[in-house]
């Protein structure tokens, strides 16, 4: 995903009352957390399972909270995810880069990124995978699902190579 879009998507959901953003840097997400630490927005945590829990105590204190990992560290997380925020059905939006997505990624990223959409399926964790053209309709679902009580992933697929 480009690097204008990924700002306008931080900014949208900034302006949309997502009030904390709190994740493990992605280079596919570069330009989404660029904007976020330009504007002082940013949570850098070390590992993705400190980022939920940071998270859902954001959410807990009524405070909506976006959580950004790549796919690794969210397969990482699962079991956080399962006896944490679904267990006790915590509100938030996940946003997954999607490593391995293309069949030339690094050796490392190629299993966890085949797998991927299995372990969404499998969480039961409903998701968009946003782009270019839909973007905002995907935030704006991820939004009304939070605002519903309901935890949801947006994913960006990696479309480059270092």
């Amino acid at each position: 995903m480009n690097e204008i879009t990924q700002r306008k998507i931080f900014n949208y959901l900034l302006k949309n009352k997502i009030e904390n953003f709190v994740g493990v840097p992605d280079s596919t997400l570069k330009h989404f957390i660029h904007e976020g630490l330009k504007q002082k927005k940013i949570l850098i945590a070390n590992r993705e399972e400190e980022a939920i829990g940071i998270g859902a105590g954001m959410v807990l204190a009524d405070s909506p909270t976006l959580i950004f990992m790549q796919n690794a560290g969210f397969a990482n997380s699962i079991s956080t995810i399962t006896s944490l925020v679904q267990l006790y059905n915590i509100p938030m939006i996940f946003l997954i880069g999607w490593r391995g997505f293309m069949k030339n990624d690094a050796p490392e990223h190629t299993t966890i990124g085949r797998i991927q959409p299995k372990l969404l399926k499998n969480l039961g964790l409903e998701n968009k995978i946003l782009d270019e053209k839909t973007w905002k309709k995907d935030c704006d679902w991820a939004l009304s699902k939070i605002k519903n009580k309901s935890h949801v992933a947006l994913v960006i697929r990696r479309e480059f190579l270092d």
